[in-house]
Order: structure tokens, then sequence, then C-alpha cells
């Protein structure tokens, strides 16, 4: 689960966006870069590029830490190292739960991931505390499918509903019927790998086409003079989707940002929208 990228890159990657312009920072324990993430921040605070108040920060609860009686201790552990007194928004990562311990991924002598029964109502209830505890202004999930939301709002005694849920979300998977479903509950839907993915052999297969290279997205973006990416990331804005772009480049990272003065025509929409056909899927857990 640790970062492939060097950490001193990540550090210099954050401050670059945020004096780019983004604001967004979605982080998790698992990804281990959260005090280069925290360095990053207290430097641009520093120098006075930003306020704490910002950024919006979202981190997240790791699998192993699923019992309701970790849930606090992951947090303030990504607290301590983050430097934060809070966090934005405090997600459950995903709702596969995996053995405790000091392994992020445990496996046992057959190589296999070793699993844990937990009550994923037990941990939103211990997210719920931390919340009251002023440790997260707001929590969400992730990877949760229409029948784990419905668990969770339909949860006797809840006090805090998810304020969003983050899935895989592209032109090949475009989630039209979560979205939908998410919308009628008013839960934001957010987007990672948006841009397909990176090509991680932890969690993909290298034969599946890649995103940015297909030629109904490239053909748009020659029409536009815009990159793919922009393209991709636009076509999400317009259906109301936050947005998640993972680059350590900074001429990427400008283009990024570079997608709120054009539109999409609707003809334009479409296209992308027929891509879904693909129902393609970049990231699994390998078992």
């Amino acid at each position: 689960m640790k970062n492939q990228v060097p950490k001193t890159k990540c550090e210099e990657a954050i401050k670059a966006a945020i004096e780019i312009g983004f604001r967004l920072i979605d982080g998790a324990f698992a990804y281990g870069i959260e005090e280069e993430v925290g360095r990053a921040v207290q430097e641009k605070v520093k120098d006075g590029s930003i306020k704490r108040e910002d950024i919006f920060y979202t981190g997240k609860i790791w699998n192993t830490f699923h019992r309701p009686e970790l849930v606090r201790s992951c947090l303030e552990q990504s607290l301590k190292n983050l430097q934060f007194d809070y966090v934005d928004l405090f997600l459950i990562h995903h709702p596969c739960s995996l053995k405790p311990g000091a392994d992020l991924l445990p496996r046992g002598e057959n190589g296999k991931l070793l699993f844990d029964r937990v009550d994923l109502c037990k941990t939103w209830e211990a997210m719920e505390a931390c919340k009251d505890a002023g440790l997260a202004k707001s929590l969400g999930v992730s990877s949760f499918n229409r029948k784990l939301l419905e668990m969770l709002l339909n949860k006797p005694g809840l006090e805090y509903k998810p304020v969003l849920n983050q899935v895989e979300c592209h032109p090949y998977l475009n989630q039209s019927k979560l979205l939908a479903f998410c919308r009628s509950k008013d839960i934001l839907l957010e987007a990672f790998a948006a841009l397909g993915s990176q090509r991680d052999t932890a969690w993909m297969d290298l034969n599946t086409p890649v995103l940015l290279e297909d030629p109904v997205l490239g053909a748009i973006a020659k029409k536009l003079s815009r990159s793919p990416a922009s393209v991709a990331i636009r076509y999400q804005l317009q259906r109301n989707i936050v947005v998640l772009a993972k680059s350590f480049n900074r001429k990427h990272l400008e283009e990024n940002f570079q997608v709120f003065d054009f539109q999409l025509s609707e003809k334009d929409m479409k296209a992308l929208d027929d891509l879904n056909d693909k129902n393609i899927r970049y990231m699994k857990m390998n078992e």
C-alpha cells in the first residue's frame, strides 16, 4: 500500500499543487506519506500562501482498523503524522475488513489476504464519535455500492449520514446508476482513478486499455485543443462529480487545473458516456 514514488517528490508535488491553486488533498493512513503532506501544507502556511482552513483534507481509515475500538487510534496516528488538529473529511477507505496488526495487507501462509469480520455500522459509530470529538469535520465512505450505502443510511440511531462516496469513476466506468442513487440521498460522488490508472501492477492488469489513449477521448481533446486528461476531468465536473487526479508532474498539475474555462457539448458528453459500454474497472484488490 505504501506509495511507490519517492516521498520527497510527494512533498514537492503537494507544494506545487497548492501554488497552482488546488485546495483539496486526498490522503489516507495507508498511503504512508502523511508526514510529507503535513510538512508541505505547514510550509505553505508558514510562507503565507494559505491558511490551514483553506485546505480541505480527506483522511481514511484503513481496512485493518475497522474494529470500533481501533478507529480513533488510526485517525489520531494520521493527525499526528500530518500535524493537523482535524481532518475535513474522514472516510472508510474500503469496505473489506482485514485482520488487525502491523501489516496493512496481512496474508496467511498460503499468500491469501487475512480477512476480518466487522460490522461496518459499528465502525461508523466509532467514526461518529471522532466527529463529535472534533477530530473530523465530516464523514464519508469509499468504494461503497448501493447496498452498503443503504445499510448505513438505514442504521438505527444514525447520527451522521455519509456526505460523500469516493469510487472509481471514469468514462470506461461512469457509475451512472450509483450517481443517481447518491444524488437521491444527497450524497456527493467523488471520482478516483478519473484518468484511468498509473498502471500499478499491484492493483491492475497491465493489459487493460489506457484511458488517456482512447481515440474518442483523443478526438474531443484535439478538437478543443486540450489534453485528454483535461477532457476526462471536465466530463466529470459537468456531471457534478468531485474529481481526484493524481500527478507528480507540475505541467500535468497545471493542465489538470485548467478545466474551468471550457465546456463539453451534449454530443461530446454523449460520446464519452457511450464509452461506459467497455465496463472496465482498473482498481482491484488482489487476494
